[in-house]
């Protein structure tokens, strides 16, 4: 099994034991239009990865020094926007461990997948 690093990576359980708790945190999709058309998390904000350097500070004002949490498809853009968003000063940026296929299969079934 995948060793995830609390500092870069949250789990899908962890995520919604945070919704749960009603936490104050902004999750990101980093994901295309199309892939968000298709399913989405209720509540994310929608910054695809290609439009993210462009969009920082819209990000930035998002996140108001909120945790971050972005997620993708599997895991693998989410961390690179992770990286891309401390580089930028967001210290609490992490990325949703196995993405919305993993919410989609261990929390939430009724997300489509793809």
């Amino acid at each position: 099994m995948h060793q995830s690093d609390p500092n870069w990576e949250v789990s899908v359980a962890e995520v919604k034991a945070m919704m749960d708790r009603k936490e104050d945190f902004l999750l990101l999709d980093v994901r295309q239009p199309q892939e968000f058309a298709i399913c989405r998390i209720p509540g994310a904000s929608l910054i695809p990865l290609s439009d993210l350097g462009a969009r920082m500070e819209e990000v930035v004002s998002l996140a108001d020094d909120r945790p971050v949490v972005i997620h993708c498809h599997h895991g693998g853009r989410s961390l690179s926007a992770a990286a891309a968003l401390k580089k930028a000063g967001i210290e609490h940026a992490r990325s949703m461990a196995g993405g919305i296929d993993a919410w989609s299969l261990l929390v939430d079934p009724t997300v489509p997948r793809y």
